[in-house]
This record gives structure tokens, sequence and C-alpha cells, in this order.
């Protein structure tokens, strides 16, 4: 498992799971952060025609179980429980990129697990569920910028960036925006031109 849009001021946290078979044919396929947009979009139709099995599960910002309510950890959680319970198959153990398994009472059941520093360029299955989630989540961010114009989401895809910080002070935060992230408060508050 991995996750996507963790360190973003606005928009999910989206997280993969993928079950590769001992067999597959995925050339150069590596941490997504790694790959251009291209090579990204052309390993996903190879990544879930071969895998075993793939999900995603995402957290938006707002409501009782976003990621503005529990903290952006606990939000991450709760999108790869999502993402692990819509497989169709129980997978052996679960490999999560980083270095925190997921706590059991996120999960529908025991699972072995092991956390894996950097998992997500050694792993295969965990470079799979990069790509999905930085995939699936770039396209959503495009989808949000025609929502919500101004912010230039599909350009930086909800992250800390000058053009994002300066559309916040002059737009404020819209409702794709997470409101208990330091970067959107501090912003809101401020008034234009100061």
């Amino acid at each position: 498992m991995d996750e996507a849009g963790r360190g973003c001021l606005a928009g999910p946290v989206v997280a993969a799971a993928v079950i590769l078979p001992e067999r597959f044919d995925l050339p150069g396929l590596t941490d997504s952060k790694a790959l251009t947009e291209a090579r990204r979009e052309a390993l996903v139709p190879l990544i879930t025609a071969q895998a075993t099995a793939w999900r995603l599960g995402f957290v938006w910002p707002a409501g009782p179980a976003g990621i503005d309510a529990l903290n952006i950890l606990q939000a991450t959680f709760l999108a790869m429980s999502k993402a692990v319970r819509r497989l169709p198959v129980r997978p052996a153990r679960l490999l999560v990129d980083g270095d925190k398994t997921v706590p059991e009472r996120w999960l529908p059941g025991p699972y072995a697990q092991e956390a894996i520093v950097g998992g997500d360029a050694l792993v295969p299955a965990i470079s799979a569920a990069s790509v999905l989630a930085k995939t699936f989540r770039d396209r959503l961010m495009r989808v949000l910028d025609r929502r919500h114009p101004g912010y230039g989401l599909a350009g930086h895809k909800g992250y800390g960036t000058k053009e994002h910080r300066e559309a916040l002070r002059r737009l404020g935060p819209s409702a794709c925006h997470r409101m208990t992230f330091a970067g959107v408060v501090e912003d809101q508050c401020r008034l234009p031109g100061t």
C-alpha cells in the first residue's frame, strides 16, 4: 500500500492497495515520484490488467471522518483501510510504504504487516500502489481545478506552492481545502495585500 496527497493543502488523501502476481511485466515500475506523468499514465492500464487485485481508498478534508476531523495521519490510515477492505482477495500480509503500519482498529481484521521505508522504490507492489494512488489523485485534482477555478489545482495538485498560497490569500479557501492545515488557516486569516 501507498498513499498520495498527504502533504497537500487541498483535496483528498488517496491510498492504493495492490496485489501483484508472482510474475508480471511492468517495465520501469518504481516510485511514482521518480516517473514522469506520461510514464505513470502508461503504467496504469498495465498494472490494473496484471494485478491479482487492486483498489483505491480516499478521505476528503471535510466531514466527521475527514482529514480535518481525524488529522492527516489517521485519515491516511483510514484511506488505506478503505483500499484493503475493497480488495476482492484478502492479502496474506500488508506491506506499507513508510515507517508506520496501519493500526488494527482501522482494518477489517488482523493482518501481518510490515512498514518499509522507501518501499515505493523497493517493492514492486508498493510501487504499483504508488503509481495508482498518484495518478488517480492527479486526475481528481484536474477535476477539482475546474470546480474551484483560480487556485491552480491542476498544476500544483494542492501542494503549498507560492502560486497556491497567493490564491488562498486572494480567494480564501474553497470547499476542497484542508481547514486545519497551517498554510490554509494562516492565509485565510490575512487580508489581501498584507
